[in-house]
């Protein structure tokens, strides 16, 4: 019986963990949108989502860190610790196939991601300016990206698909350049394009491209 309650209070610990976590990230996503990353304090965050700031300390360390967190989040769509890269959703678009398939299914994965990160990601690129650790953080998101975006290029390389004289370092530089965010800003945000429009013509372009 013993072993079981211990079993059961490691548990129930756990879990609020998971929660206070959840919290806190969800807080922070709000208060860094609304007011920017400098102007955000860890006691902001802690009154925001009710977890004590000795607790956000001990989960995250730094406000860094939540940033850091909270992209996490916002990229794959939930907490779960497996890569995007190595989800089903990916396996499943890179496998399809037809060439254009592999397009549209990737398009319509990071289009989601951008829909999700558009915001917070701003708020790292303007905090980026001014913050050391913004800016590493930056360019952890960028390499992070291109080399997932990397798989898409390799998939269509080693299936022939890539036109004649496309070579794999530019089919990845294109993927790289039109699935942005700031590309995403720019046409949706800026421009007003719907996301499926945007979806669209990024299929469209990209398969010209690409695949000639």
């Amino acid at each position: 019986m013993a072993a079981r309650g211990s079993r059961r209070v490691g548990e129930d610990e756990q879990e609020r963990t998971v929660r206070a976590r959840a919290a806190v990230v969800a807080a922070a996503t709000d208060r860094f949108v609304a007011h920017g990353y400098a102007a955000t304090s860890i006691g902001q965050i802690s009154a925001d989502s009710g977890v004590p700031s000795a607790t956000v300390y001990r989960l995250f360390a730094t406000k860094l860190g939540i940033l850091s967190a909270a992209m996490d989040v916002a990229i794959a769509g939930d907490a779960d610790p497996v890569p995007v890269a190595q989800r089903p959703v990916v396996e499943a678009a890179l496998a399809d196939e037809t060439p254009r398939g592999k397009v549209a299914g990737f398009v319509s994965i990071m289009v989601a991601i951008n829909q999700r990160i558009s915001a917070l990601y701003w708020v790292v690129f303007r905090a980026a300016d001014v913050d050391e650790g913004a800016r590493d953080l930056l360019h952890s998101l960028d390499s992070q990206r291109s080399r997932g975006q990397r798989q898409l290029a390799r998939a269509l390389d080693e299936s022939g698909a890539l036109a004649p004289g496309m070579s794999l370092p530019e089919a990845e530089d294109l993927i790289h350049a039109l699935m942005s965010p700031e590309t995403f800003r720019l046409l949706v945000t800026q421009r007003g394009w719907s996301p499926d429009r945007y979806a669209d013509w990024l299929t469209d372009v990209l398969t010209h491209q690409l695949l000639g």
